[in-house]
């Protein structure tokens, strides 16, 4: 799920046009905040199909 700008402020405790703000007068912090939240989505994805991938190997353990 992608987070808006609103959304991520929220989790900062802050106002979103802080958030912005930093966008504009603090880009690397800024670029910073977004991949953290990127490497949070992928780790999140990554476990969805590690799971995926453990719920069909018990199926095919099942079938033997």
């Amino acid at each position: 799920m992608k987070l808006t700008q609103q959304d991520m402020a929220r989790l900062f405790d802050i106002d979103p046009r802080t958030l912005r703000n930093w966008r504009k007068d603090k880009p690397y912090l800024y670029e910073i905040i977004i991949k953290g939240f990127a490497f949070e989505e992928a780790v999140k994805k990554a476990q969805q199909n590690a799971d995926e991938l453990k719920a069909l190997e018990e199926q095919f353990k099942a079938k033997k």
